[in-house]
């Protein structure tokens, strides 16, 4: 890899900036949204509905291994969940020792709330953007999303210098 130069390095530096921003702004609006549904549900809650809503009912391993995290995590994330109705645990079908892990009618009517309010505010937010410039956004967050998700999973292979591709360029388009 060639050293960046003068020039890239200032919009690497940049591009750091706004990235720490951004993260800033998130948690302070915590996604939250718009109307009565803003602020009414967590990260991480909104994240594992999410994924079961749109992957289907699996188990807390397959959960984990779809969003990247370990199974202690899921389990602890999920337990809340569970308890205020929003997931419900039920038997594998084929094997009825393990468990799988579904939305509840509940758990999907809030969702749609929170989806709903959160479109609201995204739609706000970029109220002045053309729907080029939305579409463009978001492919680009989609892209630097892979690469995030990518360098993670080079850490936790063990790789000094994960893979400066691999999915994330395949993801853009996704």
């Amino acid at each position: 890899m060639s050293k960046p130069t003068e020039t890239s390095t200032e919009l690497l530096e940049r591009l750091q900036h706004q990235v720490a921003l951004f993260a800033r702004r998130a948690e302070q609006t915590r996604l939250g949204g718009v109307g009565k549904a803003r602020n009414s549900m967590d990260r991480a809650a909104y994240l594992l509905l999410n994924r079961l809503d749109r992957e289907g009912p699996m188990g807390v391993k397959a959960l984990a291994e779809s969003m990247g995290i370990d199974s202690s995590t899921v389990t602890r994330q999920v337990a809340p969940l569970v308890d205020t109705g929003l997931v419900k645990r039920t038997s594998h079908p084929d094997d009825g020792r393990a468990v799988v892990l579904a939305v509840s009618p509940r758990g999907r009517a809030r969702l749609d709330d929170v989806r709903d309010s959160r479109r609201r505010l995204m739609a706000q937010v970029t109220e002045g953007w053309t729907d080029q410039e939305r579409e463009l956004f978001t492919a680009l967050l989609i892209r630097f999303n892979a690469g995030l998700a990518d360098w993670h999973a080079g850490l936790t292979r063990g790789d000094d210098e994960p893979a400066e591709q691999g999915a994330a360029s395949g993801a853009a388009g996704a």
